[in-house]
């Protein structure tokens, strides 16, 4: 059965303590509730980059460059109707104070409760890998 592939990028946004800015999803929008990285999709002609700069200024009133982002590893992951391949960045700069734009909540988690925020399936595997890389560095 063939799905439709959906290109999507997120960000693990780091504060100086090394939390972890997770979003809830709002209200009206599929999956509603789950919280995830800040992100979304990429246009036609953009890169992951460009798109995740773009996601972060429309979402938190953020600015971030590009050569802030560092790629960390990826989601592929099949729901019902559409495949989702979704690189993960960190990024620990950023210009501005956050201030969630389009009615979501949001959290500043420590790696080790990721798990402790329901999240989309695609998201779970993303937080494990970041729990994992957490407790490498201790």
């Amino acid at each position: 059965m063939s799905r439709r592939l959906l290109l999507v990028v997120a960000a693990a946004l780091i504060d100086e303590t090394g939390r972890i800015l997770l979003a809830q999803r709002p209200e009206g929008k599929q999956l509603a509730g789950l919280w995830e990285f800040p992100g979304g999709k990429i246009d036609p002609g953009e890169t992951p980059e460009a798109a995740l700069v773009r996601e972060l200024a429309e979402e938190l009133s953020i600015t971030v460059k590009e050569e802030e982002l560092k790629p960390l590893t990826f989601a592929s992951f099949t729901y019902p109707d559409f495949h989702l391949l979704m690189p993960l960045y960190a990024c620990e700069s950023w210009t501005g104070t956050i201030h969630p734009r389009e009615g979501q909540a949001i959290a500043w988690v420590e790696p080790a409760r990721l798990r402790e925020y329901p999240a989309p399936p695609a998201d779970l595997p993303l937080f494990d890998w970041l729990m994992e890389q957490a407790l490498a560095e201790r």
